[in-house]
């Protein structure tokens, strides 16, 4: 379990720190193929370059980029923390991964995607 821990720290630092030098906006950054076949944003579209202002203190610019990336990211550190603690933590768990809630994050996240291309 620590070594995942570990693992998983270094793992993320080292994204960090690539989304930190890195320019999101270069030609060799991966483009979202959703919207290139449609023209559309996806739910993900403009997190990478979020990410980055993030990384540079600009609260706004990463709001500009993708506001949903402030209810992703926590989101995601949460499911992470409890799949990796489900045996120490297994009421958390069973919490977490309740139908209801995984359902109303689906329904956050279509709405999002629907409400940002109107």
């Amino acid at each position: 379990m620590l070594a995942a821990a570990v693992a998983a720290v270094i793992a993320l630092f080292c994204i960090a720190i690539f989304y930190y030098k890195t320019d999101p906006t270069s030609e060799w950054m991966p483009r979202c193929a959703f919207k290139a076949l449609t023209g559309y944003d996806c739910p993900g579209c403009g997190v990478q370059r979020a990410l980055h202002a993030i990384l540079h203190g600009n609260i706004a610019a990463a709001w500009h980029y993708n506001p949903f990336v402030f209810f992703a990211i926590p989101t995601a550190i949460f499911y992470i923390i409890t799949e990796a603690g489900r045996k120490r933590w297994p009421h958390l768990h069973t919490r977490a991964n309740n139908p209801w809630l995984i359902t109303a994050i689906l329904i956050a996240v279509l709405s999002y995607w629907l409400l940002r291309n109107i």
